[in-house]
Formats: structure tokens, C-alpha cells, sequence
């Protein structure tokens, strides 16, 4: 959500923003862009001597399932944040008006116990619901690239 503010400030399409969070806190430096990368998340900081490597995967084929991040809940949201951008990008525009409008009503329908399937599955729902069939088949096509299948 975030990301969708700085972008609405700007009043940037989805294709010209920055898909970067967390850019202007880090010191600049040849090994870090930003804390996230949405677009190409894992890529935010590479073998950067204070960071270490961004292990953020973009596909559920590297889903964390280690101990840390209390089991990954921050390591692995670059697969939907990925998914977003996919959408957000597929759809063209403003990415808040459709694709944001699209996963914030989805967040109010899920709990803290939701899963990414529950999620990927949920989003197809409103966007179809709320859009039309074309817009749930970006959506449903966006989490496959990420490794979810959306049967909806």
C-alpha cells in the first residue's frame, strides 16, 4: 500500500514508477538500490557488506521455511508484492485505481491467519466481481507466474 501512495503523490502509470521501497533510507552505495524491490524482488542488495544478499524470493519454488523472520512473513511477501506488480503492470494505468483497489479489498476479507493461496484465490474474486472476467484472468495470471495457481 505504500508503494501505491508514493506513486498516487506522484501521480505516476505503473509502468513509469519506481517499484523500490525503502530507497531514500539507505546510504547510497553500488551494492543496495532500496530495502524491497517489487519488481525484481531478491535484487534490492546483493553481497552488500552491511546488508548481506536481499533474500526476498519472487516464486513459490524458493518459499523461506526456515526459523527467521518468525518463519519468513517478511522474507516472503516478495512473492505477492511480485504478483501486485505483475497485475498492476498487466492492467496499465494508475495502479491504484484498479490493481490497488483490487488487493486492498481482498485484505479486508482476510485474517491474519490467511495464506498466499487464500489470497491469490480471493483477488481473482474481486477483481472478476468487482472488474470483469479479463481483469480476473490477469490476476489469476499474475499468481501462476509466481507459482500459485488460481483455480477461481
Amino acid at each position: 500500500m505504500g508503494i501505491l501512495v508514493r506513486q498516487w503523490r506522484k501521480k505516476e502509470s505503473a509502468a513509469k514508477a519506481s517499484w523500490l521501497i525503502g530507497a531514500e533510507l539507505l546510504k547510497p552505495a553500488p551494492t543496495r538500490r532500496a530495502l524491497r524491490d517489487l519488481a525484481a524482488p531478491g535484487t534490492a542488495y546483493v553481497d552488500d557488506p552491511d546488508l548481506g544478499t536481499d533474500p526476498q524470493p519472487k516464486h513459490m519454488d524458493d518459499f523461506y521455511t526456515g526459523s527467521d523472520d518468525y518463519g519468513g512473513v517478511h522474507i516472503n511477501s516478495g512473492i505477492p508484492n511480485h504478483a501486485f506488480f505483475k497485475v498492476a503492470t498487466a492492467l496499465g494505468g494508475k495502479a491504484w485505481e484498479k490493481a490497488g483497489r483490487i488487493w486492498y479489498e481482498t485484505l479486508r476479507k482476510l485474517t491474519a491467519k490467511s495464506q498466499f493461496q487464500e489470497a491469490a484465490e480471493m483477488t481473482a474474486v474481486v477483481a472478476g466481481t468487482d472488474y470483469d472476467s479479463a481483469t480476473a484472468k490477469v490476476v489469476r495470471d499474475a499468481w501462476a507466474a509466481v507459482g500459485i495457481k488460481v483455480s477461481t
